[in-house]
């Protein structure tokens, strides 16, 4: 029951908002009182808490798979922010904007925890394209790691509507690339952005 309501209040909240959806609506919407709900959170802040963490953990496996897929370092940035887009396309506001706004000690938690598997998961995809020679031998790592989830995190926490976060990150993307590519790099954003408009 407990993975139900969890289910179910998330899902409410990544589509009609963190703020406006109540204890109250997700009993009815689920067809249970509130006091079941009350059996298993003590409080709204404590749903919305075990309910990013579960987004947290669904995102990472998606990324997982991704990796595990073994494209090339160029079209894999391009498959994962493909694999963002159908996870959150049905959202009109940016779920990180909103929770920034409503939940902030929330947003700081997950931050923390995204900061960290983020910068592993750059970290890797970078020194991966350094070896297939799509990223420059002497690229500084961290401070590119850096930089892009710098751009990246921004872009969420500040644009409110989902859409205009999903052409934003595009363009953080080309960005971080083109500082890092070799020739032949280039050629291969080249030929994600062709794809990506296609």
């Amino acid at each position: 029951m407990k993975e139900k309501i969890i289910k179910k209040a998330t899902d409410m909240f990544l589509k009609l908002g963190f703020k406006s959806v109540t204890m109250d609506d997700i009993a009815n919407e689920m067809c249970i009182s509130k006091k079941t709900i009350y059996k298993y959170f003590s409080n709204k802040e404590k749903l919305i808490e075990e309910g990013t963490e579960v987004v947290h953990q669904k995102i990472h496996d998606l990324m997982d798979e991704i990796v595990a897929k073994n494209f090339n370092a160029i079209e894999e940035n391009f498959q994962m922010r493909e694999m963002f887009k159908k996870m959150f396309q049905s959202f009109d506001q940016s779920p990180a904007y909103q929770l920034k706004k409503h939940y902030p000690e929330i947003y700081e938690k997950m931050m923390c925890n995204e900061i960290e598997d983020c910068s592993q998961m750059f970290r890797q995809n970078i020194e991966k394209g350094i070896t297939q020679g799509l990223y420059r031998k002497e690229t500084d790592v961290e401070a590119a790691v850096k930089f892009y989830y710098t751009l990246i995190f921004s872009i969420n926490e500040n644009t409110m509507m989902e859409k205009d976060a999903y052409e934003l990150e595009l363009k953080a993307l080309e960005y971080h690339t083109r500082a890092l590519a070799t020739e032949k790099g280039i050629k291969e954003l080249e030929n994600q952005l062709f794809k990506s408009n296609i």
